[in-house]
């Protein structure tokens, strides 16, 4: 259990990175962000299979992860890029912040009372809450045309990736035999095909994105979300769900806004205020206390 909980907070900790990547690559459109940072992963995960004598998957194996793919890759990322593009980082960390309480609440072990997970749900929500005043305040003061629109994705955001994390957690419960790194990278190969697919649809000619401002941060930032905050925390989330229930998985996801939450801040070269760092707070005894409740 020790291993599942400090691999589900490591993969929190990398995924936070994707909300401040979309500031950091500017002059890079959504769709070509998304297509970088996937066929990066597409590419290490093809890499990783080359390298390892490790068995292929099924037809139907290979049918369910490329489905899988654009619910927790492609898809979802494309999605929080739009969103982070209309209305900020803030707003839609905080929207997909709220992923482990649905969790939580859809995928409850039978055997644990829901008094058990009373002080984690409550802890979680009044941290989201905070959070949600202070943000919400300052996004209506600073709104766009898009405000709405950029909240609408974000909702769409959450629940692709809710929905991606009860398949996923079911399906390699059912698939012990499956290693949580082979499904990584077939998760990963799915994902590159499918984000090529993206980008030759609906992305930018090669001679555009040569000229990008800053081109080569830009290629870093693909790089290091593929390789780091896909790959290597997809092999630690797999792990996290082979060892722990979908709802206790869920929970942990809270480590991703916390992160999310911290690298902004670094980025803008700000300290949180009063109001944020006690929602930190409260966001961190909601993973202790839901983490208790599951022993």
């Amino acid at each position: 259990m020790r291993k599942g909980i400090a691999a589900g907070l490591a993969a929190g900790a990398l995924w936070g990175l994707v909300f401040v990547a979309p500031r950091m690559t500017a002059g890079l459109s959504s769709v070509d962000l998304t297509a970088g940072r996937f066929v990066s992963y597409g590419a290490i995960s093809a890499l990783m299979m080359g390298l390892r004598t490790r068995p292929l998957p099924t037809p139907a194996q290979a049918v369910f992860a490329l489905g899988m793919s654009v619910l927790g890759f492609t898809g979802y990322y494309l999605l929080i890029v739009l969103a982070v593009h209309d209305i900020g980082t803030a707003l839609p960390t905080l929207i997909i912040g709220t992923i482990p309480l649905w969790l939580m609440l859809l995928a409850k072990p039978h055997g644990l009372r829901w008094l058990a997970l009373a002080p984690g749900l409550t802890l979680t929500a009044a941290g989201l809450l905070l959070m949600m005043d202070i943000t919400h305040a300052a996004s209506v003061a600073n709104a766009s045309a898009f405000y709405w629109r950029g909240i609408g994705l974000a909702l769409l955001a959450m629940l692709s990736w809710t929905v991606f994390a009860l398949l996923n957690s079911a399906w390699l419960k059912r698939h012990p035999e499956v290693d949580a790194t082979d499904w990584a990278n077939w998760l990963g190969l799915a994902t590159g095909v499918g984000a090529l697919a993206l980008w030759l649809a609906a992305g930018s000619d090669a001679s555009v994105l040569l000229r990008v401002d800053r081109g080569w941060r830009v290629a870093l930032v693909c790089v290091a979300t593929g390789i780091g905050s896909a790959w290597g925390a997809t092999i630690l989330w797999n792990v996290a769900s082979q060892r722990l229930s979908a709802s206790l998985c869920g929970q942990l996801i809270v480590s991703e806004t916390l992160f999310a939450l911290l690298y902004s801040f670094a980025w803008d070269g700000v300290w949180p205020g009063a109001m944020q760092a006690a929602a930190a707070v409260l966001f961190t005894l909601g993973i202790m206390a839901s983490i208790r409740a599951h022993q």
